[in-house]
């Protein structure tokens, strides 16, 4: 398409306009600089992995990822599992690093044959997501199960998530409700607002309003998006719509592009200034991408 775009012929036989006269021929400009070439990503070795000491390899792991990626990469090749996971995040995601799925899988699948429950709960991610593999439901809620039995808060969250949508595997919402219960124990904020939908909807318990506006605030103070979209919607039904407003502002402010649309879907009948002024910043949101 760009080909035709560039071609002035196109725009002759079309608009029947003559050609151009001949130009003078243009001196000839000299030479560009040859582009830098990338920078090389610095190798740790082993001996100098293994003579920084804990507090040192820490601090290098939390900094910045263009600092901290050669030495998750130099722990991840040296074989520690955990740093398998986080380097294949960080491959994944494009921190520190060029963005690479395939080779984020191939760490992913590594730090998961270690049993390793962050590299399992990754290529569970990878399978449900079809990220450099085709999409495989089953194989997917396998490894979150795995993941979740280790004691991961994450897995524990996407196996619920599975039980509950059935994707993979029987749909079980009592199981999943033991699941997000697991994750919200460990404060995993998706996870608290899952276990207040299950006590607002009566969900494989009584229903508990209380309980759920309890755990709604608790997921929203955590910045889970849906937690304080859902705390919102119960404040304006109480009539507390100024502090509801607040709450749905930060949820656009966190929240993915669906869940904005669906936030325009769901609030467009409301008539009170605070909301539809919060509805007009949603579409701003929306409409600079």
């Amino acid at each position: 398409m760009a080909a035709i775009a560039n071609d002035s012929r196109v725009g002759y036989r079309a608009g029947h306009v003559p050609p151009p006269p001949p130009c003078p021929r243009p001196r000839r400009a000299p030479a560009p600089a040859p582009a830098p070439a990338p920078a090389r990503r610095r190798r740790i070795s082993f001996t100098e992995l293994n003579a920084a000491g804990p507090e040192a390899l820490a601090a290098a792991f939390a900094a910045p990822p263009e600092e901290a990626a050669p030495w998750v990469e130099a722990a991840a090749r040296y074989g520690s599992a955990r740093a398998q996971a986080r380097w294949g995040q960080m491959l994944l995601e494009g921190l520190g690093v060029p963005q690479d799925q395939a080779t984020a899988l191939f760490w992913f699948r590594s730090s998961a044959s270690a049993g390793e429950p962050e590299g399992l709960n990754m290529l569970g991610r990878c399978h449900e997501l079809g990220l450099a593999t085709p999409v495989d439901d089953a194989a997917a809620a396998e490894c979150f199960r795995r993941a979740a039995e280790g004691g991961f808060d994450w897995g524990q969250y996407n196996y619920a998530n599975m039980l509950a949508r059935g994707d993979g595997v029987a749909r079980d919402r009592a199981a999943a409700l033991r699941w997000y219960r697991a994750a919200a124990a460990q404060g995993h904020a998706k996870s608290i607002n899952m276990v207040a939908r299950f006590m607002e909807e009566g969900w494989e318990m009584p229903r508990d309003a209380a309980g759920a506006a309890r755990l709604y605030r608790l997921s929203a103070e955590r910045g889970d998006f849906r937690g304080q979209f859902n705390l919102g919607v119960l404040l304006t039904d109480a009539g507390r719509v100024e502090e509801a407003a607040r709450w749905f502002r930060e949820s656009a402010r966190l929240a993915n592009g669906p869940f904005r649309r669906s936030m325009l879907t769901r609030l467009g009948g409301r008539t009170e200034p605070e909301i539809r002024a919060v509805l007009a910043e949603v579409e701003a949101m929306l409409a600079t991408g």
